[in-house]
């Protein structure tokens, strides 16, 4: 939608738009902000499945929308792991319906975002105990996750407001961070629909997983290290048969960052 024009700004997987790039040269796009440090990218099975291990997914039935990231960095995965992609069917549903259908023996396993799955397993009577979770990150996938997006008009013609935005952005996580039940209580001030107690929970997972790193303790959120996206460029290359992979430069640029100062969460 960004690269559309429909939106100035937004947050996606910066793996994802290693894919784009590659595929929509005449409309790439840059990421200018990092705020997974650690991808949440995971796939969820029942303990009773017997799974246990990447090729016991062998002729297994997958289940996550088309969009999701983790589904569309299988490939990675599998490359990654020695599976074939043919090894594995997968079935599209609609977002609510992913962990019912799993919980329901619909499908054996589903792919989504640690923090959103884990959580939305245990509101269907899942316990934690009783899920084999493969994290990417686990089986040598180092990718950066989600990250912010610019359109161009944005970087040319309004650099300051984009430069000023990701300043919010850092004070932001750092009060969620200091005080997340009152990051809690401002969102449900703007959508009073919210599970407060299940989102406080996802808010905390994100942030002790994905947010807070011995990388953004140290040095600031943000940024990415040339050396690991150029591997993580490398790995989905490799899975999607790029014939023209987008370099670090293609997908990534530093010019809006927040000076070290006002880069640090704590």
């Amino acid at each position: 939608r960004v690269a559309s024009g429909a939106y100035d700004m937004s947050l996606a997987d910066i793996n994802s738009l290693v894919e784009f790039n590659a595929s929509n040269p005449d409309r790439a796009m840059k990421s200018i902000f990092m705020v997974y440090d650690r991808p949440p990218f995971a796939l969820f099975m029942l303990k009773s499945s017997g799974i246990t291990k990447p090729e016991d997914l062998i002729g297994k039935t997958l289940g996550a929308p088309v969009f999701d990231a983790s589904r569309k960095l299988y490939p990675a995965f599998a490359s990654a792991t020695g599976l074939d992609l043919d090894a594995v069917t997968w079935e599209s549903m609609d977002p609510p319906l992913r962990e019912p259908m799993l919980v329901r023996g619909d499908v054996d396993a589903i792919s989504g975002h640690y923090f959103t799955s884990i959580l939305n397993l245990q509101a269907q009577g899942v316990a934690k105990d009783d899920l084999t979770v493969f994290m990417y990150k686990d089986f040598g996938m180092d990718f950066y996750g989600n990250g912010i997006l610019a359109s161009p008009d944005m970087m040319e013609n309004h650099p300051e407001e984009v430069k000023g935005f990701l300043r919010g952005v850092v004070k932001g996580w750092a009060a969620a961070i200091a005080d997340p039940q009152s990051a809690i209580d401002a969102l449900k001030e703007v959508d009073p629909l919210i599970n407060p107690d299940l989102e406080l929970q996802r808010l905390q997972m994100a942030i002790d997983e994905n947010v807070v790193t011995p990388a953004t303790l140290e040095e600031g959120m943000g940024l990415v290290k040339a050396d690991r996206m150029a591997k993580a460029i490398d790995q989905v290359a490799l899975a999607f048969g790029f014939e023209n992979k987008p370099s670090v430069d293609d997908i990534y640029t530093d010019e809006f960052m927040p000076s070290a100062e006002d880069r640090m969460l704590k």
